[in-house]
């Protein structure tokens, strides 16, 4: 088959398969996050197994456990929330002092009159009130979406559970005999590397909640706790995640104080617990050896929230290492497994022939 007819192949596939993600999103999504929290849950699984425990129950205490630490967040979450809004009246005051500073600072650099501003936000919010019902509207299928999604996870988690000998034998049986040790391997690392990954993010969101949470307690910055849940989250979709935690932690600092030093105090706190946690405890935790370089990652996140939305962009990191993996152990696919990683060659390929050729051929020729 010539070279073009099979590249054409090849593409129209990528887009069959982009087409069923954004148009099955709603099944494909909870069924996705579903196999990944059941691998993290596996080891658990098996330790009630191996103290006899029945199959049922060894399937739904670890699913119970993951309910309540999931309920403990949302509480501890919706009481910060609380606060928050019981300071309305003080965050309003604050609101306008700061819109008035800026308001005159508009003035002042670009003889922009305050009457010539208030009309300005005057249009723009006729216009966003004009389009409030879509809005609403549109919140509302995302509630929807957001109940059945969180609804359906546990049911298919249980059942991934309780069948995971039989998707192992439907893996098994698309492959020759022959293949059947790499295909196990590729098996066993994807578990490894996914279940390390998924507890160091239950990790990483309690310690960078406490120590975030903590320090801006220390320095007296109002709703602190508030800003360490909001960044712990927002960190796990990985580089833009951080970019919006730190906006939204401006926002509810200039929201909650009067004294522009609180703001600098909480990008300074933000700036080094993200370099802790970048540089010296994620690493240590997670000890992935699969390595996806930084634009494949920036990349497949902006792509992945754009086809199937927030869930998406928490799992495009994982699903591109399982990727990666399977990239790494097909001949046909080894390239792509190289350009999805971060292994750079020591040489421009342009000038060393031998950096031009597969891994396995250049540790032959060294």
């Amino acid at each position: 088959m010539p070279v073009t007819v099979k590249r054409s192949i090849e593409l129209l596939g990528l887009f069959l398969v982009g087409a069923v993600i954004v148009i099955g999103q709603t099944i494909l999504m909870p069924l996705l996050m579903a196999f990944f929290v059941s691998l993290m849950l596996l080891p658990i699984f098996r330790f009630f197994r191996r103290i006899n425990f029945p199959e049922a129950l060894a399937i739904f205490l670890p699913i119970l456990g993951l309910t309540v630490f999931a309920g403990l967040i949302v509480w501890l979450f919706s009481s910060q929330i609380g606060s928050l809004v019981n300071d309305f009246p003080q965050i309003k005051q604050n609101i306008s002092k700061h819109l008035g500073a800026l308001s005159k600072w508009i003035n002042e650099s670009f003889n922009f009159s305050p009457d010539e501003q208030l009309r300005f936000i005057s249009e723009q919010s006729n216009k966003l009130f004009n389009s409030a019902g879509s809005i609403i509207s549109g919140a509302a299928g995302s509630v929807t979406g957001v109940l059945l999604f969180f609804g359906l996870l546990p049911i298919y988690i249980y059942l991934i559970l309780m069948y995971k000998n039989l998707f192992v034998k439907f893996v098994f049986m698309w492959f020759d005999p022959k293949q059947h040790n790499q295909v196990e391997e590729a098996m066993r690392e994807t578990e490894g590397i996914i279940k390390s990954y998924l507890i160091g993010l239950l990790i990483q969101i309690t310690y960078i909640t406490v120590l975030l949470g903590g320090i801006l307690f220390l320095f007296g910055i109002k709703h602190a706790l508030l800003i360490g849940i909001i960044f712990a989250f927002l960190n796990l979709i990985p580089y833009l995640g951080a970019l919006i935690g730190n906006i939204l932690g401006v926002l509810i600092t200039l929201s909650s104080s009067e004294d522009i030093f609180d703001i600098i105090i909480v990008l300074a706190a933000i700036s080094v617990v993200q370099f802790l946690d970048n540089n010296i405890l994620m690493p240590r935790i997670v000890g992935s050896k699969v390595k996806i370089n930084a634009l494949t990652a920036i990349v497949g996140i902006i792509i992945a929230g754009t086809m199937a939305g927030i869930s998406a962009m928490f799992l495009a990191l994982p699903v591109i290492a399982v990727l990666k993996i399977v990239f790494d152990r097909s001949e046909q696919f080894k390239q792509w497994g190289v350009l999805l990683g971060d292994e750079r060659p020591e040489k421009s390929p342009m000038n060393f022939p031998a950096f031009r050729r597969k891994s396995k051929d250049v540790e032959t020729i060294k």
